[in-house]
This record gives C-alpha cells, structure tokens and sequence, in this order.
C-alpha cells in the first residue's frame, strides 16, 4: 500500500525491474510506485557470500522483493529478495498478472463501449468499490453474469461490452480426480456399471464430471469446479450415487483418489 509521501510501507511486498547491477548490489525501479528507485544489496540477495552479483539478479529482469526500510529525504528504498518467501513471491506474480488481464479487459470494454479516459475511471472506481480487485469483478460477471453488478447503473453499451469481453476469459479451475474399480457378477453387469455411470453424469449432478474406461474394472472419474471447497463438496454425492447404484444389485465398489489439479491462470 502506498503511504502520503509515494513510498512502499515497511514490510511489503513490491515487483521491482534491475535497472543497473553494482559490485556491491543493484538498482531498481519500483514498477507500482511510478519507478521510485530501490537498492538490493548484496548482503539481502541470497543467504551466504556472493562472489558476482550478476549470477543472481540481471538487468531489465523482474523481481519480487521485501521492503525493508524507505528513505523520505532521498526518496529511495532499501530493499531485500531473500527475505522474501516462495509463497509471497508466487501470489505477488499472480497479483501483477491479474492486474495486466484487467487493464487488458478494461481497455476492450472502453473501445467496445466508446468510454472516454473519465468514464473509464468512473467504471474502474465502482467495480473496486465492490470487489478486492477489477480482475475479481470480471471473474464475477463472467461466472454468473452481468447481472451481478446490479445496482451500479450501468449503461446498456458498458453492460454489453463487459459481458462480451468476460465471456472470453479462462475461469480458474479445479479438477480432482480418482481411479473406481467397479465389478458385477451378474448377466447383466456390464448394463448395470453403465447405468450407474451414465446415470451420474447426465445427472443432476454431472456438471462438469467425466467417466473415462481404462479397462474392466478400472474407470477415472474427473470432477472439475471452481474451487476445491466446492469440488469435495460435489464429489462426495457424486461417489455415494455410483456406489449404491452398484451395490444395490450386488456389484462391488471402490475408489482411490488420485493427485488433484489446478488450472493456472
């Protein structure tokens, strides 16, 4: 978060452009603080003693960095990459690329819709009043709808022009997945393992769930949601259906879960 004086707080998390390499560090441009100069040095790029600073950190790359302290009269930032965990620096790249995908789509709904520079902030300021971020609006509207942003007086050219532009975005995804081994004795077991299948999936419950065959008596059930909150949640009805449909003509019944997935961004 930005403070009065332009600077990064203490502690936060920046991305930051290598705009020069020194012996004893290098010199960067805070991409979210307007190119504010930061310095890396060498003692905060990684643990232990570093004979090139170079074999670290180039310059042009991009870099996840930790604020450590910033200097008002200079107007510069001293700053740290090893300090700086995997986990925080993998949400602040996911971070900076959902705000490249909204400038992206912000830019299609003002062509679209013919808004000027004022109109397009007008839009940008009443979706964040809403949402943590214009990306998580667009997600929105493109998961359930325009309809969603009822209530900001949205022109009928804007409407349409977001629905449009969210309804080419890739929602993120879960997929959990896992091997059934289902068997019959009877005559009619294979019609009774393919009921019980098909039935799941042309079912109430079969969004987004696919059966593949992978040779008696093994199947892979695929079951893609949202999140993973709402995946587990669907999946165990899913499961119970197939095993009572089976099991109530004397077939047997297992699943083994494999290793779940999701889709990137």
């Amino acid at each position: 978060m930005e403070d009065e004086a332009g600077l990064p707080e203490q502690g936060e998390i920046v991305l930051a452009t290598v705009a020069k390499i020194m012996d004893h560090g290098a010199y960067v441009s805070l991409d979210e603080y307007n190119g504010i100069q930061g310095f890396l040095h060498i003692s905060e790029i990684a643990p232990g003693w570093i004979r090139s600073v170079s074999k670290f950190v180039k310059q042009g790359e991009k870099k996840v960095l930790l604020v450590k302290r910033g200097n008002l009269e200079r107007a510069d930032v001293d700053l740290s990459l090893k300090q700086v965990s995997n986990d925080q620096r993998k949400k602040k790249l996911l971070e900076a690329k959902r705000f490249e995908k909204s400038r992206t789509l912000l830019e299609g709904i003002r062509e679209k819709a013919g808004l000027d520079d004022g109109e397009l902030e007008m839009l940008e300021d009443g979706l964040y009043d809403r949402y943590d971020s214009v990306y998580s609006a667009f997600v929105d509207v493109a998961r359930n709808g325009v309809g969603v942003l009822k209530g900001m007086s949205l022109s009928e050219g804007v409407s349409d022009a977001m629905e449009e532009v969210c309804s080419k975005i890739r929602l993120p995804s879960v997929e959990i997945r896992g091997i059934l081994e289902i068997s019959s004795n009877r005559p009619d077991g294979v019609d009774i393992i393919k009921k019980a299948l098909t039935g799941v999936v042309q079912g109430e419950r079969g969004a987004g769930v696919t059966i593949t065959y992978l040779g008696a008596p093994r199947y892979r059930l695929s079951l893609v949601s949202q999140d993973f909150k709402s995946a587990e949640r669907r999946l165990k009805p899913v499961l119970t259906q197939i095993r009572r449909s089976v099991e109530s003509k004397k077939g047997t019944f297992k699943f083994d879960r494999e290793e779940s997935k999701k889709t990137r961004e």
